[in-house]
């Protein structure tokens, strides 16, 4: 896709007006829209917002995320972010102020959460990318990331099991992952 395509789509997509109960997304240059989550995943997303300390943090939700040279602009389940970065007001959050995004895996986005997010946030510099997967009940910690476009990734991967506690060094904290739930029925995938 040229540059021009991409400002183009980015164009439309501002001013893109989503079905209720769609989340929309711009993912280098394409647009992905996704039915609501299911409900172990909204009470994941919960738990970890409420572990976050709000004195030291903003756990946002729905929160978008600039990545203009990506052509993105991804809605994380989650965007932590010291409150004193932050901007007064604003739809999009730049990549820069942020210290860490949360994914939770649903049914349908494992390949966009594991592969394409994972180089789209490495790509804008993002700290520390987390991956909450309800499906192999499991937290993957990417940090250190490194690279440009399509080719950026992080350095370093952790895999926790839910059950077990999960140091986020860039945050100074450890998170409790005893009450995330998974979802019945799915079949396992090759992540990560």
């Amino acid at each position: 896709m040229t540059a021009v395509d991409e400002r183009g789509v980015a164009e439309f997509f501002e001013g893109l007006e989503p079905p209720d109960g769609l989340k929309v997304e711009l993912l280098r240059g394409e647009i992905v829209m996704m039915a609501s989550p299911d409900l172990v995943h909204n009470v994941i997303v919960m738990l970890l917002g409420r572990q976050i300390p709000i004195d030291s943090w903003y756990a946002l939700q729905t929160q978008d995320v600039d990545l203009l040279e990506e052509a993105s602009e991804p809605v994380p389940d989650l965007v932590v972010v010291d409150p004193d970065v932050l901007p007064t007001s604003g739809r999009l959050l730049p990549a820069g102020l942020i210290t860490m995004v949360v994914e939770v895996v649903s049914k349908t986005s494992v390949h966009r959460d594991y592969d394409i997010k994972r180089s789209i946030y490495a790509a804008g510099k993002v700290p520390a990318y987390l991956v909450v997967d309800p499906i192999m009940a499991q937290c993957v910690l990417l940090t250190r990331p490194v690279g440009k476009g399509e080719d950026a990734d992080y350095q370093r991967q952790q895999v926790t099991k839910f059950g077990a506690p999960l140091p986020l060094e860039e945050l100074g904290l450890e998170l409790d992952t005893t009450g995330f739930g998974t979802f019945a029925n799915v079949r396992p995938h090759r992540y990560p």
